[in-house]
């Protein structure tokens, strides 16, 4: 065969295989009844803001039908069609990538056909937007069982958000099975971290910074205690952590499980390059619980949320309010505190303040009462802007806890813990945060078995987004774990 019937050949070929895939484009059903409704979906995964670079959405049809069509359409272009029995619509990275691509900077369209009995519905359709704005690559969250007794098993581990895949940072293995917790990163960066391994031999902090890793005792004998929740500082030079006596106690009412609460809690200030601890009496004081530190991007701002301290069968009037307080780099000295918002007066509580990357806005959880917005049903996120001193509730929340929040690091994406789909696990959402300071819906951590969420049995806990992987390898922790933690001075 010449090389111009070879050409010719392969232009039949090509134009047959155009007409086939046109062909099978066109094979779908003609619907006897067009439903004006939306059809059910798990994950709800309909009329979403979502990054360019988000893993797939994959989602089940929750209807009663035998089969399912879903046809996805950019404009009036159908891409692609997927077929299923059991109403699960899973796409293939090359479906998704396609979809994503042709539909970034506008919108991608979804229309579900439904049999059953030999009559095919038709459901009203339903659009995503996909904006440019990419979300921070990476996911890194605990993996714990939701009760507060005990645990077996728990480990800090990160996913990939551009796909499925999931890898352990760090496990409870590395210190005999006792607690690892409290992972935080210095502006979104996975080569600035830490976290707290708890009990054992192993007890200590863990500083994952400049490639090396090295371990801590943070408690003095002027502290409280160990440090617990931790702040990073935009320079990577300090942390303020606060220091806490934490008690819990339970409920005997069927809507309440736990309640967690401090009975003393201070802040300090950790020099992470000397190793020094140090504790402003500003930040100590014996009138108020001060605790959950955060900082303004620019480092010259600490926010934390105090209460006035009360015993603890006082528990439902603990109220904390937000305070912020000056801070200088150089002299490492913080000025005088300024209330910030009074929430107290108005019977709710804040806890987990956290300012968005370019320090106009914060978001904060606000609750009832007391600090453990966790466990707290009616817990909603509440959204501040800084420069108008404005407070408003976003469309993120939902009548069950919705708590523990970080930010992109370019500000338009926020993740959140929710315990939304059944009220005991705490899982991921993400919501979009536009420019003009308005969130739009949230959804679900996108799984490839889209029920996946209602048959794992641990909680996603403290989500922070990262830029990129975290490169430790788990086993890298057994070089630290049995020796003794370095004691940080206090001056």
């Amino acid at each position: 065969m010449g090389k111009g019937e070879r050409y010719i050949l392969f232009g039949v070929v090509w134009g047959l295989m155009i007409l086939l895939f046109s062909a099978c484009q066109q094979q779908l059903p003609k619907a006897d009844l067009q439903l004006d409704r939306l059809p059910q979906l798990f994950p709800d995964y309909a009329e979403l803001t979502i990054p360019e670079n988000i893993a797939p959405l994959n989602f089940q049809v929750q209807e009663d039908y035998d089969q399912f069509i879903a046809c996805f359409f950019v404009e009036k272009e159908l891409l692609f069609s997927v077929h299923s029995n059991s109403g699960k619509i899973e796409l293939g990275m090359k479906q998704w990538k396609l979809l994503t691509a042709k539909s970034t900077g506008g919108k991608y369209s979804v229309e579900i056909l439904a049999q059953k009995d030999g009559t095919w519905a038709r459901f009203q359709r339903f659009e995503n937007r996909v904006v440019a704005d990419r979300i921070d690559s990476y996911l890194v969250y605990r993996l714990i069982e939701p009760g507060f007794e005990t645990w077996k098993s728990m480990g800090i581990y990160q996913r990939c958000l551009e796909n499925f895949e999931e890898s352990p940072v760090v496990t409870n293995e590395v210190n005999h099975g006792g607690c690892v917790n409290c992972h935080s990163f210095r502006m979104n960066d996975p080569d600035n971290m830490l976290f707290h391994m708890r009990g054992g031999s192993g007890a200590g902090t863990v500083f994952w910074q400049e490639q090396q890793l090295s371990k801590v005792e943070t408690k003095t004998a002027e502290t409280l205690s160990s440090a617990v929740y931790p702040a990073r500082h935009p320079s990577g030079d300090f942390v303020a952590f606060s220091v806490n006596n934490i008690v819990q106690s339970f409920h005997a009412l069927p809507d309440k499980q736990v309640e967690v609460l401090d009975t003393l809690s201070d802040l300090v200030l950790y020099d992470t390059r000397n190793q020094v601890i140090s504790q402003p009496k500003q930040l100590a004081t014996k009138a108020l619980l001060e605790t959950f530190p955060t900082w303004a991007p620019d480092g010259k701002t600490l926010f934390y949320c105090a209460a006035k301290a009360l015993p603890p069968d006082q528990y439902d009037e603990i109220r904390y309010d937000l305070y912020q307080v000056a801070f200088d780099p150089q002299s490492r000295q913080f000025g005088q505190p300024e209330l910030v918002v009074n929430a107290a007066d108005s019977g709710k509580s804040i806890s987990f303040p956290r300012v968005s990357p370019e320090g106009r806005y914060l978001v904060y959880c606000q609750s009832d009462y007391g600090n453990f917005s966790i466990w707290h049903r009616e817990s909603d996120l509440m959204l501040l802007d800084l420069a108008a001193m404005e407070i408003s509730r976003p469309v993120v929340n939902s009548d069950q806890a919705d708590s523990y929040h970080s930010w992109s690091s370019t500000g338009r994406w926020m993740v959140f813990s929710s315990r939304r789909q059944d009220g005991l696990y705490t899982r991921s959402y993400i919501a979009y945060f536009d420019t003009s300071g308005k969130f739009h819906k949230p959804f679900l951590l996108p799984f490839k078995d889209p029920l996946f969420s209602q048959k794992f049995t641990k909680a996603f806990n403290v989500p922070e987004l990262v830029k990129s992987k975290v490169l430790l390898d788990p086993r890298s922790f057994e070089r630290i774990r049995d020796k003794e933690a370095m004691p940080a001075l206090f001056r």
